[in-house]
């Protein structure tokens, strides 16, 4: 038998300050066999609780030490899974509060290890959307990130960084000093136009305002390719034409130019509009300027990972009926989106495809025709406190390291919703947590 008792400042170290007070591990094998047991047992300094473990699995045993790096992790993972189930203990316990399984954080232990705790010597990277960090929480989240740049660490904004053009400075002012390469495309919150000083201003003279800001700070909004791995930005906006579902009948919905900000909030020139797919097609232009580079990652990158602000397709957001505004789907993607990224990841896909967007603020993880599809937000704090997974304590989501990807986020409500039930849009009953907020027609 083998026993290792881990103390609290070694576990703390392992676990990047998760406040563990303690851990006793045992592993258990015998001799001349692949039976091994695992028993951890684990208490939180702050607050106090503690939590057990056992496993029994048949695996072929090399060496004590190999089977306790492979078990680390699983602690590790325990240990912050403790950590965000904790938390909702210290707020209020309303009735009306949502207790959900938490996202467990990626595999790839954050830090100066890998996942079998060897020195870190390749390239990682990270993803979040959606941080509005004109909510001084988000900003207050963003600060608490680690305030020494992490060599060979890249981190994906999709898009939805702040309204306002001094919050955007600032924020990428501070993810930069946490990351050593920041990448970003514009989301539509980003080119509000209603807080901005110069009431002239419109949102495409913002956009160009947000990319030489970006330009001065070293954030990149280019294609790149890092040791081997191609970084693909990709700007986008919706167009209604993208909803091809059957829309819920018999009941008010406001419309999207009431219920969609964007109407109001964004200035463009008379030519492009939100009404038709003239601002997808403009965007997706935009993209044009950038095609030669592409093709050079395309011929010489082995994995490549595209992201964007926007939805490229409808089968990454739950069904109308199960949504609080069953119209969402017309403000939310591009079919030249999908159309751009299959150009880039090949029409069926591969197992090194990834795709990571924004916009809708649920957490998705899902495979579809050949490519991988990532949501990872941050997203409004009024919906961390509701919603099916809180993003403080496992964001950034590290997606990619020592040159594969990450193991599927989980859970993801939605993605695995759909993983497990076939979408049935033909079905326009509004489901029962909806329906109570709309008046028949």
């Amino acid at each position: 038998m083998d026993s290792l008792v881990l103390d609290g400042e070694a576990l703390k170290h392992r676990c990047n300050g998760l406040g563990v007070g303690k851990c006793v591990f045992k592993l258990f094998t015998t001799k001349g066999t692949s039976q091994y047991h695992a028993y951890w047992h684990l208490e939180l300094a702050q607050p106090s609780v503690t939590y057990s473990y056992a496993e029994g699995q048949n695996s072929r045993v090399r060496s004590s030490g190999q089977q306790f790096n492979v078990l680390a992790s699983h602690i590790l993972r325990l240990a912050e899974s403790a950590k965000v189930m904790e938390q909702p203990l210290q707020s209020n316990n309303r009735v009306n509060s949502i207790n959900r399984p938490p996202i467990l954080p990626s595999t790839f232990i954050d830090g100066n290890g890998d996942r079998d705790g060897a020195p870190f010597n390749n390239l990682r990277v990270s993803i979040v959307s959606d941080l509005h960090t004109d909510y001084p929480e988000n900003m207050t989240w963003v600060k608490t990130l680690s305030k020494k740049t992490r060599k060979k660490h890249v981190l994906l904004v999709a898009g939805d960084v702040a309204e306002t053009y001094t919050n955007f400075v600032l924020t990428m002012s501070l993810l930069k000093d946490s990351y050593e390469h920041v990448f970003f495309v514009p989301g539509n919150h980003d080119l509000w136009c209603r807080r901005e000083a110069d009431p002239c201003v419109g949102s495409l003279e913002k956009l160009n305002k947000l990319f030489d800001v970006c330009e001065q700070l070293g954030v990149e909004t280019k294609p790149v390719s890092l040791h081997g791995l191609g970084i693909i930005p990709l700007f986008s906006w919706y167009h209604e034409s993208f909803d091809r579902e059957e829309d819920i009948s018999g009941v008010r919905i406001p419309s999207v130019k009431m219920a969609c900000k964007d109407f109001q909030a964004c200035k463009w020139p008379e030519e492009l509009s939100n009404r038709d797919d003239s601002l997808a097609l403009h965007f997706d232009a935009m993209n044009e300027k950038s095609e030669d580079v592409i093709q050079e990652i395309r011929r010489t990158c082995s994995q490549i990972i595209t992201f964007s602000h926007f939805v490229p397709r409808q089968e990454l957001c739950p069904e109308k009926r199960m949504l609080f505004y069953p119209n969402l789907p017309k403000i939310i993607g591009s079919d030249s989106l999908e159309d751009r990224i299959r150009s880039i990841h090949g029409a069926d896909g591969s197992n090194n495809a990834c795709h990571v967007f924004g916009h809708t603020h649920f957490c998705w993880d899902a495979v579809l025709d050949g490519i991988r599809y990532v949501q990872a937000p941050l997203a409004y704090p009024r919906e961390r406190k509701r919603r099916m997974n809180g993003g403080e304590n496992w964001l950034p989501f590290s997606i990619y390291s020592d040159g594969i990807l990450a193991d599927k986020m989980s859970p993801c409500y939605w993605s695995d919703y759909y993983a497990a039930n076939s979408r049935t849009p033909c079905n326009t009953e509004l489901a029962p947590w909806v329906a109570r907020y709309y008046k028949k027609a």
